[in-house]
């Protein structure tokens, strides 16, 4: 509408300019309708360019606001990604703390599993100090057989003791295996 009034403005403007009065001019000034046909020509065309103006700045907005709804799923997909870098970190931490765990309960198990194979190679051992030592009380005086016999049962208490304490450490290597085992499921779930 605003480019149809300027048009009209030049126009009228064109039109109202005085004219020297020539007798050629007015053998050739056109004749009112054909002016009119023009006005209206000239008319037509200014509404067509504000409607092509107007189309143009709604097409123009509805981009925009498809650009900053675009702009805003950019950004909810930027934080996205964000806080699954930081699940990814956190789940690093938790395997690497696992893992950790795992070699700690391993070196413990095997330093438990020496030590229980020496306490029972010493058992062994004092199992056949005991058979030498009856061997020796079967074969030896009446005297000297109580005192031995009451070395042996000081022995046997201190035998059955290890023995007691070498199941403890048996079962308690059983229990650091199942604890392996599950932090070792843990760590293959995390995985």
């Amino acid at each position: 509408m605003i480019w149809g009034l300027c048009l009209l403005c030049v126009a009228g403007a064109v039109h109202a300019a005085p004219l020297a009065k020539t007798s050629k001019m007015e053998e050739k000034a056109a004749p009112k309708e054909k002016v009119n046909v023009l006005m209206f020509g000239v008319i037509q065309f200014s509404e067509s360019l504000n409607y092509v103006y107007e189309t143009t700045e709604a097409k123009i907005a509805k981009i925009s606001q498809t650009l900053r709804n675009h702009e805003g799923s950019l950004q909810k997909l930027g934080e996205q990604t964000e806080q699954a870098a930081e699940v990814e970190k956190q789940m690093k931490e938790v395997i690497q703390l696992l893992q950790d765990q795992m070699a700690k309960q391993q070196a413990q198990t095997k330093t438990t599993k020496d030590w229980l194979a020496s306490v029972e190679q010493e058992e062994v051992e004092l199992e056949t100090k005991v058979r030498r030592l009856e061997m020796y009380l079967n074969n030896s005086s009446p005297s000297s057989i109580k005192e031995l016999q009451e070395r042996a049962e000081e022995n046997l208490t201190i035998l059955r003791g290890l023995w007691y304490f070498t199941q403890f450490q048996k079962e308690n290597i059983d229990t650091q295996n199942e604890q392996l085992s599950k932090l070792q499921k843990m760590s293959e779930a995390i995985r």
